[in-house]
């Protein structure tokens, strides 16, 4: 597909290669969508009917890995929109952690739910919208970085609460800012005292690799505590392309973590979780924890039951390393953690808030 994708954007390798070039080639429209890929008139009517309620970009690098005749791709279910994502369940909600609640105020892009840390939002870009996303109600449909005066606001609340030692930086996707931007930020961070540690939270070395640069690898490698965590779901994602970013990020001293969210129908399958696992190790990224599918409105036809993830658990544990395993987390309704590991292996089952409705997926 690769060859496909760069004839039909007549990209030569060097513009193919420029994660700037990526992002301005998204492919947003079902026109562009059913050049690359077979497409019956039916389901082009219901992504049509999809895009909308929610907007469609794919990167061209991350359409190149889809399958174009297999409509059960797992790359192809988690780019292309589906007529199930306008279905609502009765348990969908429009902001399922309630961080807008956590936030002081309703322009702020800070979430303060834990006494020592918070989530700081930098972003509403991302180089493909996830048709998985938690946060659908708001990426995507306007297609802007947070102002400086919302940042500088962010920044402020962080240097006026000392409780706060460690800040995960998310969006949108953190890394779709310029190099400059991230740096002076990110800066500004580690000149609070009682910051420890920043987190990165990006999907970039999926979706966009070629956002892993020398340049941004030379600006991650000053900052001491820095952490950064992505989000390959399927081992299809770990591409070339996707070890060389990850190894990149590696050898400039970056610690790195994976964030997986079960899907139905894509990696919902015990082999199909160790296969990842094993083969992010391979790329020095621990396997940090695989997410219950959250309760976010037009993501019913992704959720598996609370019992396939303990089952896919069990599976994991004492069949391969414990480096291997993740930590499999619900994320209950409300904003509160309920986080679950294999109970017939002995494993903690730590519940800060109850909820009947996260059984219903």
């Amino acid at each position: 597909m690769s060859f496909k994708i760069k004839d039909f954007f007549n990209a030569s390798e060097e513009e193919f290669s420029d994660w700037k070039w990526q992002y301005r080639h998204r492919i947003k429209t079902v026109e562009e969508l059913e050049k690359l890929i077979q497409l019956s008139e039916l389901e082009k009517e219901d992504i049509k009917r999809a895009l909308e309620v929610f907007p469609m970009a794919i990167s061209p690098y991350y359409a190149s890995l889809i399958n174009p005749e297999n409509p059960e791709c797992p790359i192809r279910m988690q780019a292309v929109p589906s007529l199930a994502e306008l279905q609502k369940s009765p348990w969908d909600l429009e902001d399922p952690l309630y961080e807008e609640r956590d936030s002081p105020s309703e322009e702020s892009c800070i979430t303060h739910r834990y006494p020592d840390r918070v989530l700081f939002l930098i972003s509403n870009r991302c180089a493909m919208y996830c048709r998985h996303c938690t946060r659908k109600r708001r990426v995507g449909n306007k297609e802007y970085d947070y102002s400086e005066k919302v940042i500088l606001e962010g920044i402020e609340y962080i240097r006026e609460h000392p409780e706060i030692r460690d800040v995960l930086l998310s969006g949108g996707d953190a890394l779709l800012v310029s190099d400059e931007r991230l740096d002076w930020l990110i800066g500004e961070l580690f000149d609070i005292p009682h910051v420890e540690i920043v987190r990165i939270g990006t999907r970039a070395p999926v979706t966009l690799p070629q956002r892993i640069t020398p340049e941004l690898c030379k600006i991650l490698e000053k900052y001491p505590s820095l952490w950064l965590n992505t989000h390959f779901n399927h081992p299809k994602e770990i591409t070339p392309e996707a070890k060389k970013a990850m190894d990149m990020l590696a050898h400039a001293g970056i610690p790195l973590g994976n964030q997986s969210v079960l899907l139905r129908g894509i990696n919902d399958c015990p082999m199909i979780i160790k296969k990842l696992c094993h083969e992010l190790l391979k790329v020095r990224t621990r396997p940090y924890y695989l997410y219950q599918c959250d309760l976010s409105i037009g993501l019913e036809h992704f959720r598996t039951s609370v019992a396939r993830g303990i089952e896919i658990m069990e599976m994991l544990r004492g069949h391969t390393s414990g480096l291997a395993v993740p930590t499999f987390v619900i994320d209950a309704p409300g904003g509160e953690e309920k986080s679950l590991s294999s109970p017939i292996t002995g494993s903690h089952v730590r519940t800060l808030e109850s909820s009947s409705e996260i059984t219903k997926g």
